[in-house]
């Protein structure tokens, strides 16, 4: 009794490998079966680049709010003082940052007066969020303390105030400039309130990675900020960074426990909720979108692999004769179209790993030819476009297009499979 081949015998691969190496003459490899390569290598790049972009994105944009912004704010409930004006005052801000200090999981607790000024020098003037906070504290911050291209001495912080680069572009300064703070909120006398008018030199020019915080934010010593804003005895909220930001949500009621009193919680998650969640949508609608393009790019490996059977008509009908199986048969074309979709995820799969690699020269290279200008960051916050290569996202790529390519080349397989012999023979 003979011996039945097993599935994706040798012979297969030949006959299969033979296929794909014939001339175009001789019924090979037909244009649509390289169009369809070639559709699918652009479709795969284009998916592991977006994929790319957009977790670099996020990536990017998350680690610069989470380097210069509390992981979580701790605030009073608000009261209204003797003129009617709504405020929140936390009295016992240091015995509150100690407790919160302690609770686990939580790297920095700091008391911070948050308010918002006119800053001027010379004949500029720049609207400025003035955050105060102690030397310790502000050397704590990633994205100040840490930042590329920062200018100054941080540790003469308590001489002077630090700005952000793009304060510092507005007003014209650099370290060792003095520059004006104006309040609208100053003295009380007989007459009314009077702005207040107070002058600092820069000691510190810092570069965050957001646009929207290096063009507004300036760091001011705690006393000088309680003393310039009225604001003695009192602190506007505690400043809260904890190990694991991403958890960030666990820790909101640990943290309101050891604060006690009347106080609420306001988390970064909360700052930045709808962006991410916008973000997350616009994720899943392009990944849907890219995916269609793969359909439509291994849907043309079913028009070259038909154009392929259709050709090797006789030749099919010789192989049945002489003991193939209509399995065999399946299996041989399946080859040569799975071929197709797997050279093309493959070529694909480098593509997009390199421009994430070199997006940096690629989009340097892009803007100069474009003359500039192509990238705006006061629009997207964020200095240049980041990509970021993860592994599942390559995977991801990967098992889309070969379960696509493998999926749409069973049909047409099935067909060479089923074809009569006879009929195929009947006018050779």
């Amino acid at each position: 009794m003979a011996k039945t081949p097993p599935p994706f015998a040798r012979f297969e691969w030949m006959i299969a490998w033979r296929y794909l190496r014939a001339r175009r003459a001789e019924g090979g490899i037909s244009v649509m079966t390289v169009i369809s390569l070639v559709g699918i290598t652009l479709a795969v790049f284009a998916l592991i680049a977006t994929l790319a972009v957009r977790s670099g994105f996020r990536s990017e944009f998350v680690g610069t709010i989470l380097g210069a912004n509390a992981h979580v704010s701790i605030y009073a409930h608000g009261e209204l003082n003797a003129a009617g004006q709504f405020e929140r005052n936390l009295t016992d801000f240091d015995a509150m940052a100690e407790r919160v200090a302690a609770v686990p999981g939580v790297t920095r607790a700091a008391p911070l007066i948050k308010r918002q000024v006119m800053a001027n020098a010379g004949q500029r003037n720049a609207g400025v969020q003035v955050f105060g906070i102690s030397k310790t504290g502000v050397q704590t911050i990633p994205g100040v303390a840490q930042s590329d291209g920062s200018i100054g001495d941080l540790d003469r912080f308590e001489e002077g105030v630090a700005i952000g680069s793009g304060v510092a572009r507005e007003l014209g300064v650099t370290v060792g400039d003095k520059i004006k703070l104006i309040s609208p909120n100053g003295v009380k006398t007989p007459f009314g309130t009077s702005p207040r008018v107070s002058a600092y030199e820069v000691v510190y020019v810092f570069t965050a990675g957001r646009y929207d915080i290096d063009k507004t934010r300036l760091y001011m010593p705690f006393a000088e900020a309680q003393s310039y804003f009225n604001r003695e005895g009192f602190a506007d909220e505690i400043e809260v960074m904890v190990e694991n930001p991403e958890a960030v949500d666990l820790m909101v009621l640990p943290l309101l426990g050891a604060a006690e009193g009347a106080v609420g919680a306001w988390t970064w998650r909360d700052a930045s909720g709808g962006f991410l969640r916008a973000l997350e949508v616009e994720d899943n609608v392009m990944f849907i979108i890219l995916s269609i393009l793969v359909l439509i790019a291994a849907m043309n490996i079913v028009s070259g692999l038909i154009m392929l059977v259709k050709n090797k008509g006789r030749d099919i009908g010789i192989l049945r004769t002489i003991g193939l199986s209509e399995g065999s048969v399946m299996r041989v074309f399946f080859i040569c179209g799975a071929f197709t979709g797997v050279i093309g995820t493959l070529c694909g799969v480098v593509l997009g790993c390199l421009f994430a690699i070199y997006i940096d020269p690629i989009f340097s290279f892009v803007n100069y030819v474009m003359g500039g200008g192509v990238w705006d960051p006061s629009i997207r916050g964020i200095y240049a476009l980041p990509a970021e290569l993860r592994l599942e996202d390559v995977l991801s790529a990967i098992s889309l297009s070969l379960g696509l390519s493998f999926v749409v080349t069973i049909f047409p397989a099935r067909r060479a499979a089923r074809l009569n012999p006879v009929e195929a023979l009947r006018y050779e």
